[in-house]
């Protein structure tokens, strides 16, 4: 298992639902759908010669939900949520100890200009 880098670990409250999860809800979203679309066919059927107005209104119902039930069950994934608010803090790393103040440190000795500046040449 990977270690975290940041020393943050986030709840997972935050996180997506997964994908499988989501193609499932749009299925069950768009047979809803197409059922009230079936029942309002039928009922245009039923109260075409009865109650004409009420059949109008379920014969466009049945025309434009189809279009809508496609149109939602294409959307797309929800909206990716902003990191969580809340965290964890892991363990935090220590820090370096400080260098040695007494001057016991070698330091490395710096070229002097003239030489880094000059390249040396070889005789022939």
């Amino acid at each position: 298992m990977r270690k975290q880098s940041s020393g943050q670990a986030f709840r997972i409250t935050g996180a997506r639902q997964g994908l499988s999860e989501d193609v499932r809800g749009r299925q069950r979203r768009y047979v809803i759908s197409m059922a009230v679309r079936t029942v309002a066919v039928v009922l245009t059927v039923v109260l075409w010669n009865v109650e004409r107005p009420v059949a109008i209104a379920t014969l466009v119902l049945g025309l434009t939900l189809p279009y809508i039930a496609v149109v939602i069950a294409n959307a797309g994934r929800e909206n990716a949520p902003s990191l969580p608010k809340t965290f964890v803090a892991g363990p935090t790393r220590p820090m370096l100890p400080p260098g040695d103040s007494d001057g016991s440190a070698e330091s490395v000795p710096e070229q002097s200009a003239a030489g880094a500046s000059t390249p040396r040449r070889d005789a022939d």
